[in-house]
C-alpha cells in the first residue's frame, strides 16, 4: 500500500494537473494522479468539449494514458478539484475496471483531503470483468 510520503507527492500531482484543465463551460478544474505499483504517477486534467458529452473527466484522461503506454494495474489515485469533490459514476466505473480495490483520495486545492475511501466502497455493487460470463 501507499506511505503517507507517496500520498502527499500524488496530491501535489494531482492538484499540478488540475492547472491544465480545459474548462471554458464549468471553470470547474479537476487534476488527477493515478500511481501504477512500480511507482508510475499518471497525471490527467478534464477536457470539456463545446458538444458536452465529448467532454473527459480528468480521472480518465489519467487512466486512459496509463492504460494506453501498457499499465494495467493501479493502487492510488488523488483527485483534486476547488471543493474535493469526489469521481464521478463513469470515471468510477472505469477504474473499477482496473482496480476495484484502488484507494480514493479526493482533496481541495490546498490538499485538504476530503474523502478517502477505497473504490470498491465508492461504488457499491460495481459490475466488473469477474461478472462477466467465460466464454465457451
Amino acid at each position: 500500500m501507499t506511505d503517507e510520503l507517496d500520498i502527499q507527492g500524488l496530491i501535489a500531482s494531482a492538484i499540478d494537473a488540475s492547472k491544465n484543465a480545459y474548462v471554458p463551460y464549468s471553470e470547474y478544474h479537476v487534476g488527477a494522479a493515478l500511481l501504477a505499483p512500480d511507482g508510475t504517477v499518471f497525471t490527467g486534467c478534464n477536457v470539456e468539449n463545446a458538444s458536452y458529452p465529448a467532454t473527459i473527466c480528468g480521472e480518465r484522461t489519467a487512466l486512459v494514458k496509463a492504460v494506453s503506454e501498457g499499465q494495467r494495474e493501479f493502487t492510488a489515485i488523488a483527485v483534486a478539484t476547488k471543493n474535493g469533490g469526489s469521481p464521478c459514476g463513469v470515471c468510477r466505473q472505469m477504474l473499477f475496471e482496473f482496480a476495484p480495490d484502488l484507494r480514493v483520495i479526493c482533496c481541495d486545492f490546498e490538499g485538504n483531503v476530503t474523502i478517502d475511501e477505497s473504490l470498491r466502497n465508492m461504488l457499491l455493487y460495481g459490475f466488473g470483468p469477474s461478472d462477466l460470463p467465460k466464454p465457451e
